[in-house]
């Protein structure tokens, strides 16, 4: 498994769009995570503290969406991957841009 690292952000739009069942709602995001990342931690308490809405998905309690998160990321396993209303996902995305990106 890729682990996630530090002030390294990559924009992706999958190729074809996710169950939707995994697509958030207005103004909130789906967090793909697994429970040994820090740095999911770390956004995950961020979101919290600013209200932002979240569903997070550990990969590896639900390996169904491992998929989704391999084609975003180039075929690594990285997380957190932030899926966005419109589809679009984010890899290690900082507070201030999940924040941008849901107000655009």
């Amino acid at each position: 498994m890729s682990h996630a690292t530090p002030d390294v952000t990559a924009d992706a739009t999958p190729e074809a769009p996710p169950a939707p069942d995994l697509t958030p709602d207005a103004g909130s995001v789906t967090m793909f995570t697994t429970s040994w990342c820090g740095y999911c931690r770390r956004l995950r308490s961020q979101l919290d503290r600013e209200g932002v809405p979240f569903t997070e998905i550990d990969i590896e309690a639900n390996p169904e969406h491992v998929d989704f998160v391999e084609r975003v990321n180039d075929g690594n396993r990285t997380v957190p991957t932030v899926l966005f209303p419109d589809g679009s996902a984010a890899t290690n995305p900082s507070l201030a841009e999940v924040r941008a990106r849901l107000s655009a």
